[in-house]
């Protein structure tokens, strides 16, 4: 028997309500609640009694040399990785739509740095790098090329490419993956049709299979853009914002101003600072997107 529409919306209503419940509690409770803290005195001082102090904090934030300092490098790291990840992931996602045998070997193998843990390949990038490391031990003893050590951790411009490089080489495979999955929805009746025209390879590229996959593209970008602003684990472990905190991110500065200091009303109004500059940069992607559309 059919429910009627009011029946439909009542029934939706209560199977929706338990994820309705739990999003409300962890998700946006927790939001307004940061956003209430952002304008008050909120530290481990006065953690019984707060007052409010409007947009003080976000003054601070604005005027902190170190909070620059770390969008600086935030915004390097999206910029370098970003682009990286894409490009490799739609090579290797080409490559392998054009073979026939061994292709899902070839996916599992390119996608293992996806799901290796964010801990271990940390640790594993900061053995190799270390000052007293696997390389430096290769390049000394191995090639014989020098007799001092690099410090390739301890300075701001060397320990954030180590920290880009591990970034970009654990996002290929997920790249991989959402092209791979993209090139497979291409007609290929357009192909053929290119091949009976004398269209060249290149040419078929930039004139059937960028086209074909833009919005694809765009999803990749914008959660891409996401991700290299949450980077957190590998620059935590690798160099800990060393040195005096010049390879700190926006989470790792956040981090260590909340728990290290106590300053959690500083924290919870550069977090808003970073969802407002996502935001910004999200709205600037689907502008540059539409425009190439039309």
């Amino acid at each position: 028997m059919k429910l009627n529409n009011k029946s439909n919306r009542i029934q939706v209503g209560i199977l929706m309500s338990p994820a309705l419940l739990i999003f409300a509690i962890f998700t946006i409770i927790p939001i307004i609640r940061l956003f209430f803290m952002s304008f008050h005195e909120w530290n481990l001082s006065s953690m019984f009694e707060q007052s409010f102090i409007g947009i003080k904090n976000y003054k601070v934030v604005f005027k902190d040399n170190f909070f620059w300092t770390s969008f600086t490098n935030t915004i390097v790291y999206a910029i370098v990785t970003v682009p990286l990840q894409m490009l490799l992931g739609l090579i290797v996602a080409i490559l392998i739509d054009g073979i026939k045998k061994m292709s899902v070997t070839f996916r599992i193998l390119n996608y293992l740095p996806v799901i290796t843990s964010w801990v271990i390949a940390s640790l594993v990038f900061k053995y190799i790098f270390n000052t007293e490391g696997l390389l430096n031990y290769f390049i000394s003893n191995i090639l014989n090329i020098g007799n001092n050590n690099i410090h390739w951790l301890d300075n701001r411009w060397s320990g954030l490419w180590v920290i880009m490089f591990l970034g970009t080489w654990k996002g290929i495979g997920w790249n991989m993956v959402v092209f791979f999955a993209a090139l497979q929805q291409v007609p290929k009746e357009l192909y053929e049709a290119s091949s009976l025209d004398g269209c060249k390879t290149i040419r078929t590229f930039f004139s059937i299979t960028l086209p074909s996959i833009k919005p694809t593209i765009l999803f990749a970008w914008v959660m891409l853009t996401i991700g290299a602003f949450n980077v957190y684990t590998s620059v935590k472990l690798m160099t800990n914002g060393a040195p005096a905190h010049k390879t700190e991110t926006l989470l790792t500065w956040m981090y260590y101003k909340a728990f290290s200091t106590g300053e959690f009303g500083y924290s919870a109004a550069l977090s808003f600072v970073m969802a407002f500059s996502l935001a910004l940069i999200a709205v600037f992607q689907f502008k540059i997107i539409s425009k190439k559309e039309n």
